[in-house]
C-alpha cells in the first residue's frame, strides 16, 4: 500500500496569542502540498488541531477515493493530540473536543488508513516553517 506523510502544525504567539497553521504533504521526498493559514486570536492547541483538522481536509480534497489505497501517517509535534487522537488522554476542553470531533469526523468519511506518530519539532520542520510564516504575516 503506498503511504504519504501528512505533517502539520500550529502555534500561538502568547496563549491564546496571534495563531497560524502550516501543513506538508509528502509520498517519500517529493511534497505533493503545501499550506499556511493565519487563524487569528487562538490558543496554542486549539491551533494545533486546526492544523490536523485544514491538513485533512487538504489530503481528502486532493486525494479522494485513492484514499482508501494509501496509508496515511500524521506527523505532530504536539504530543497532547497525538495521544488524543490516539485514544490514550481524553479530550476535555469544550473547543478542543470541537474540533477533535471535527477531525474524527475527517477521519470516519476518508481515511480508512491512518496512524498519528508524535515528533520532535525538528523533524516537522516543513510544517513548523509554514506555521511560523502565517504568524508572522498575520493578518495580511
Amino acid at each position: 500500500m503506498k503511504q504519504l506523510h501528512l505533517f502539520t502544525d500550529g502555534g500561538a504567539r502568547g496563549n491564546p496569542g496571534p495563531a497560524g497553521i502550516g501543513i506538508c504533504v509528502k509520498e517519500g521526498d517529493i511534497t505533493i502540498l503545501e499550506h499556511a493559514e493565519y487563524l487569528g486570536k487562538q490558543t496554542n492547541n486549539w491551533a494545533e488541531y486546526q492544523g490536523l483538522v485544514r491538513g485533512l481536509e487538504e489530503v481528502a480534497r486532493h486525494y479522494g477515493d485513492a484514499l482508501k489505497d494509501r496509508a496515511v501517517v500524521v506527523h505532530m509535534d504536539s504530543e497532547l493530540i497525538v495521544k488524543q487522537m490516539n485514544g490514550v488522554y481524553r479530550v476535555k476542553d469544550a473547543e478542543l473536543k470541537k474540533q477533535h470531533a471535527k477531525a474524527r469526523a475527517l477521519i470516519d468519511a476518508s481515511f480508512p488508513h491512518i496512524t498519528f506518530k508524535h515528533v520532535r519539532r525538528e523533524h516537522n520542520k516543513d510544517a513548523d516553517r509554514l506555521a511560523n510564516e502565517a504568524m508572522d504575516r498575520g493578518g495580511e
